[in-house]
């Protein structure tokens, strides 16, 4: 399953002036499985699990040399480490931190060699060493597959390249058009998570995928032990479920449990978006660039790291999805919010850590919302997501005359057109929305 952030690391390899680079992501999104990938172009690749191997973070503890690490490391896991021709993958670097503190070292004494180092917890690893590296190791950001990831791995790829090389100007061709829709509906079903979308690719069972995700949810749950001793299981799950029903909305603490004190519930949010399983929305006044000068910390929506997940969280009837017509589809748990939303992160530029926006309007009794609020091409662009295939957009307008833009997008189930300043998408586009306004 080839994945954009692929291109990105082969880039990486290729850059003399490349540093340590460390790939961050909540578990299971496919950071082992890329990097693994890029080591098939290398003459040599050391995969050093430091969960498996446990007892090879003595290396670290006895030298900050990067030159005695590797004669160790080679002679430990008969593998040579020669400059230029080596990937060494440290994976599940958080469970030692001194493998963590020496990766600036590598940069120093050491920069022909090519070293990566992912692991699933590794935002609370690097939160308690000061000072971590700072311009002398990178960070590449990745998500779940994101909607044209999917197409090219479940044998669409034919898709996937008229959705890259359409330029949002002209309609799509109907047949292709329902052809897509129909991917994304499935889409919806069983997200990005890479074992979800292998399992389909195989064998096209949704229960089966259903299954999974189940398991990945298991899982998170499971290492909710391990993020911190001042959040316990319960809170962290409540707010867990808390994010899922309250997708779409402003988030309120005193909504996720009476168990829960605001703090607590604080303390949990917090930990699950430093984890990568959530990612807030912040509310921005839109009054200019950059959107992120302009926020209110403590006005946000959040959402689920995979639209897969966030519907077995909220406990979805398989059946009754099945049966469902488009617009109820996505209308159940603010699907069509959630899934732009999530398009934006994943195909945003993958060395950065992306924010989302939106706005509300902050006038007593006013209801006015725009989903998102994106930077683009220079400009602020506002985004209304709308379920179904009519909708006036009055807030939308609404923006527009206030800010005096040229320009806003509605993404909807309705094909490419553009009217009076409104620029309508499907749905299915959002992610190149945002590819094609970076560019």
């Amino acid at each position: 399953m080839n994945r954009y952030i692929e291109e990105w690391l082969t880039n990486w390899k290729s850059d003399q002036s490349r540093k340590p680079l460390l790939v961050r992501g909540a578990r299971q999104v496919g950071k082992t499985y890329s990097v693994r990938n890029l080591g098939k172009s290398f003459s040599h690749f050391l995969e050093v699990n430091f969960e498996n191997y446990p007892e090879v973070g003595k290396f670290f503890q006895d030298t900050i040399e990067p030159a005695e690490i590797c004669e160790k490391l080679s002679a430990f896991f008969n593998s040579p480490i020669i400059d230029g021709e080596t990937l060494i993958f440290f994976d599940e670097i958080q469970a030692c931190p001194n493998a963590l503190r020496s990766l600036r070292f590598f940069y120093e004494k050491k920069q022909r060699l090519h070293v990566i180092s992912a692991g699933s917890l590794l935002e609370f690893a690097l939160s308690e060493i000061p000072s971590f590296g700072v311009g002398r190791i990178d960070s590449v950001y990745m998500y779940p597959m994101n909607f044209i990831e999917y197409l090219k791995a479940t044998e669409a790829e034919g898709l996937a390249t008229l959705i890259e090389k359409c330029d949002l100007q002209k309609p799509i061709d109907d047949v292709f058009h329902k052809k897509l829709t129909d991917k994304f509906r499935t889409y919806l079903l069983i997200g990005g998570m890479p074992a979800v979308v292998e399992s389909y690719r195989q064998e096209r069972n949704l229960r089966k995928c259903q299954q999974i995700i189940s398991s990945l949810l298991t899982a998170y749950q499971d290492d909710f032990a391990k993020y911190k001793r001042n959040a316990s299981v319960q809170h962290l799950q409540e707010t867990f479920q808390a994010i899922a029903f309250q997708t779409g909305g402003k988030f309120k603490y005193t909504n996720i449990s009476s168990a829960s004190s605001v703090h607590e519930a604080k303390t949990a949010l917090t930990l699950l978006l430093k984890s990568g399983l959530a990612h807030q929305v912040f509310h921005t006044s839109a009054r200019g660039l950059p959107l992120g000068a302009q926020i209110k910390p403590n006005k946000f929506k959040v959402i689920l790291l995979d639209i897969g997940v966030h519907q077995r969280a909220l406990g979805l009837d398989l059946s009754e999805h099945l049966l469902a017509d488009d617009a109820d589809l996505i209308n159940k748990g603010n699907l069509a919010e959630l899934y732009t939303g999530l398009e934006f992160l994943s195909n945003a530029p993958h060395d950065i850590r992306s924010q989302l926006h939106y706005w509300h309007r902050e006038a007593r009794g006013s209801n006015a919302e725009v989903d998102y609020i994106l930077q683009w091409r220079g400009k602020v662009l506002p985004v209304e997501v709308k379920s179904g295939k009519q909708g006036k957009m009055r807030s939308l307008r609404l923006f527009l005359e206030e800010r005096n833009l040229g320009l806003g997008v509605r993404l909807s189930l309705d094909n490419i057109s553009e009217y009076d300043k409104i620029w309508t998408l499907p749905i299915y586009l959002a992610g190149e929305l945002m590819r094609k306004g970076i560019a």
